[in-house]
């Protein structure tokens, strides 16, 4: 493990004869995200498996280059619960420990789709601020590396409640700061979903009007939710120019291209303003088999021994090549 002195960014050594520049590191720890994903969802019988293949790109970016995060505070098997969460007596620790020290010389990541979960969870194991092991615990009983992500569970900071609350928090904390005289910035990671929600829109004007530019937004279009493609369920299209009329400055990436979602993040001007990365994605990369689901793609089991010995194959394909 090799950190860099800015604590800017944790990333893992690569083997002799491997690329060691940072986006071919993203590269590879979007297909250890995936990988460690696929086989969460053969070994569970069904996962949040999409969300991890439109988003791995983005989690690797935030993670080893565009956020700096310290080194993780959190311990590398979390336990598990003392008892009932709640109950007096009971503590259930801090998931934002995985993300590193709070302080003017790092950033926040701040997760607002709890059923990414199983994503950050990959992304932290596979930058080294959670043990391999950890994921063994995934969504057994008393667990803290739950299916749909709460405060005390790794890699996350706010319980985001109802969908789309995230960015209303970041924003409450970004105004704190900025009246402390803090700096640092918050990177929240949304889903596209998000964008149909009021509060999302609400906040996003609050920042705004209160010219709130240390907050930075990466989201996930993917063009589905549960109930299928965004553009039926509720059209959130044209994305950039509602973000505008909302006093946001928006940028649309290709989701799975690590160096233009940097390049995006550290290059556009946004004095003032929120910044609002938009990453299109394939909720099925690398695994076209997936493409016949959509738009219903939101949660993945594979359906029989075919579909298992094929996703099998695939896992053992991204393991040689991470």
């Amino acid at each position: 493990m090799d950190t860099e002195g800015s604590g800017r960014r944790t990333v893992t050594s690569s083997p002799p004869g491997r690329s060691n520049t940072w986006p071919d590191q993203a590269r590879r720890m979007a297909r250890e995200i995936r990988r460690r994903v696929l086989e969460l969802t053969l070994g569970r019988d069904g996962c949040y498996l999409s969300q991890a293949l439109s988003s791995a790109e983005i989690l690797a970016t935030l993670y080893t280059r565009s956020a700096r995060l310290g080194p993780s505070l959190g311990p590398a098997v979390p336990p598990a619960f003392s008892g009932v969460p709640g109950q007096a007596g009971v503590s259930h620790g801090h998931g934002a420990a995985y993300n590193g020290p709070r302080g003017s010389d790092y950033d926040r990541l701040l997760i607002s789709p709890a059923h990414y979960a199983v994503a950050v969870y990959a992304a932290l194991v596979s930058t080294g601020r959670m043990s391999p092991e950890a994921l063994d615990q995934f969504n057994t009983d008393g667990s803290k590396l739950e299916m749909i992500g709460a405060e005390h569970s790794p890699g996350f900071e706010l319980t985001t409640g109802s969908f789309g609350q995230a960015l209303s928090q970041a924003g409450g904390i970004a105004m704190a700061n900025s009246l402390r005289g803090s700096s640092g910035r918050f990177f929240v990671f949304m889903s596209d979903g998000e964008l149909e929600e009021g509060q999302t829109w609400e906040a996003l004007q609050c920042l705004g009007h209160y010219r709130i530019d240390s907050v930075v937004v990466c989201v996930d279009v993917n063009g589905m939710q549960y109930d299928g493609a965004t553009s039926e369920v509720m059209n959130i299209e044209p994305i950039e120019s509602r973000i505008t009329g909302f006093g946001g400055i928006a940028v649309s990436v290709d989701g799975h291209d690590v160096e233009a979602i940097d390049r995006a993040i550290q290059q556009t001007p946004h004095e003032g303003r929120p910044l609002v990365i938009l990453c299109y994605t394939d909720s099925a990369r690398g695994m076209p088999m997936l493409n016949a689901r959509k738009p219903k793609l939101h949660f993945v089991r594979f359906r029989n021994d075919s579909e298992r010995e094929h996703a099998r194959a695939v896992a053992e394909n991204w393991a040689r090549t991470a």
